[in-house]
């Protein structure tokens, strides 16, 4: 209970933080769709190109994160020269791709539709090489256990993120003020300084970072440099097909969607833009993986730790069903995230946040092979999953646009599920609680059933009461069930007995 304990505090820190950064960046969806309208096609482009963000951040970073902690953990291994060599092999390549891109932009961002501007290819590029690097110090954080100074840097880097948002998006348009501060009555807006603005932050985060990885010698230790590429490259290729279930849909809806490039550009702002309230669910699964990746390392060699993951299971569902059911009660009011332009997309949020659920267990489940290192399962479970979602998209996406991309990455993210738990069960069995899970998920069905017919029955005020009600259910049966009031922290004692 006390290594849960430990679990819980470190995901509470690290969700707290993700949560406040992610709200102050969910302050430029409204800012973003409000400026860049549906029907410009604007917000499809920063779509997309995040979409090749978050691809490309798995290539340049090729697993070494997971890596890291294993080998930082691993008997036998000199923790100091296995962190200079990790830092070492993902600043080359880094810093090696970069020059190459740069050396090629002109037809890369040609392929990618962007022949008109490169720079947004370049800029975009620049920045996820910086992002690639700063996740190993970042990693090393985690490792020694310190997740506020881990928290303070990721909200200090949203802020600046934010601020100079509303700076170029708000406060200059209004005053009729170009990027030099000259009065400019034709002044507008361009898509590139998102990307701009984004880099900039990302430089000034690598310098607040600069005690962790400034003062490494920065040398690769050949032999440990050779155990960990064997250990890493199926990590890489189940991170790039986990991520392609993240990611494929937007970088494939331009070249699929039955219409123009404009009305493709609009469709995916739209879908883009509506995900985000979705999000919630990556908030906490990123929280949970931030500190459950070193604690189930830390805890390999214990006797009771299939226990400890079965119970972290358990919760994870628990706590996941919880918001997605809060978000879909209070979805009338979560929407004034987005533009009024964007509503139409609305849709798709309890697909995508049950989708991200999966994600979540298939996490959960993945440390069977990370553990025996048999990380090639992930490979197989997370590239059959990205088949699966391809397929659903080129099939589908022609004929039903952004709803395809939703039911795409639900069901690959159903088969890499499903597949890791019953091969999973084979090779590391861990006693699930399935009973307990199987009950919350389907008292969480039912309540999401009567939330639908209330949000489409009564009026808003009305409907948000009953679904108040609704979620409290679910709440109720939790505590009477698993989380009784007397074991919160610091106002548990309240309620002991």
């Amino acid at each position: 209970m006390a290594n849960l304990k430990s679990l819980a505090k470190d995901t509470a820190i690290y969700g707290l933080s993700s949560i406040v950064a992610r709200f102050i960046n969910y302050l430029l969806v409204p800012i973003q769709t409000v400026r860049f309208a549906a029907s410009g096609g604007e917000y499809g482009i920063i779509t997309n190109v995040y979409a090749y963000v978050s691809i490309l951040i798995i290539l340049l970073t090729f697993g070494m994160e997971t890596t890291f902690f294993r080998f930082m953990s691993k008997e036998g291994e000199d923790p100091k020269k296995v962190y200079s060599t990790t830092l070492a092999m993902v600043m080359m390549t880094s810093l090696i791709s970069t020059i190459l891109v740069l050396l090629f932009l002109h037809p890369i961002a040609s392929a990618a539709g962007y022949a008109d501007h490169p720079e947004y290819i370049g800029v975009m590029y620049a920045t996820v090489a910086i992002d690639a690097f700063m996740a190993i110090p970042f990693a090393y954080l985690r490792y020694l256990h310190k997740p506020q100074r881990f928290a303070l840097l990721k909200v200090i880097n949203i802020l600046m993120n934010i601020t100079l948002n509303i700076l170029y998006l708000i406060v200059l348009p209004a005053l009729k003020l170009n990027l030099f501060g000259i009065y400019d009555e034709q002044f507008t807006l361009d898509v590139a300084f998102v990307f701009y603005i984004n880099l900039l932050c990302t430089i000034v985060t690598l310098l607040l970072l600069w005690k962790e990885w400034g003062t490494n010698s920065f040398r690769i230790e050949k032999a440990t440099c050779k155990r960990m590429l064997t250990y890493t490259w199926p990590l890489l290729v189940m991170g790039l097909a986990g991520q392609l279930n993240q990611a494929a849909s937007q970088i494939l809806f331009p070249y699929l969607f039955d219409g123009s490039q404009d009305e493709a550009r609009e469709q995916l702002g739209i879908y883009g833009a509506c995900i985000k309230i979705a999000m919630i669910m990556v908030m906490i699964t990123q929280a949970f993986r931030f500190a459950y990746e070193p604690f189930v390392f830390g805890k390999s060699k214990e006797k009771d730790n299939r226990e400890m993951y079965a119970q972290a299971m358990k919760f994870y569902l628990i706590f996941t069903l919880l918001a997605f059911l809060v978000v879909m009660g209070y979805l009338d009011i979560l929407k004034y995230v987005v533009g009024e332009t964007y509503w139409e997309g609305l849709r798709v949020v309890p697909i995508v946040m049950a989708a991200e659920i999966m994600f979540g267990v298939f996490f959960n489940l993945s440390f069977w092979y990370k553990l025996t290192d048999r990380t090639i399962w992930g490979a197989y479970f997370s590239g059959i999953g990205a088949v699966v979602l391809i397929t659903i998209d080129v099939l589908m996406i022609p004929s039903f646009s952004y709803m395809a991309c939703a039911w795409a990455g639900f069901a690959a993210y159903a088969t890499s599920m499903v597949l890791s738990y019953f091969i999973g069960q084979r090779y590391y069995p861990i006693a699930y609680p399935i009973k307990d899970m199987t009950v919350y998920l389907l008292i969480a069905i039912l309540l999401f059933v009567g939330i639908q017919i209330s949000n489409n029955l009564l009026m808003t005020w009305l409907a948000i009461s009953v679904n108040t009600l609704l979620v409290g259910v679910f709440v109720a049966y939790l505590v009477k069930k698993d989380f009784p009031l007397s074991s919160i922290p610091v106002i548990g004692k309240k309620f002991k007995k």
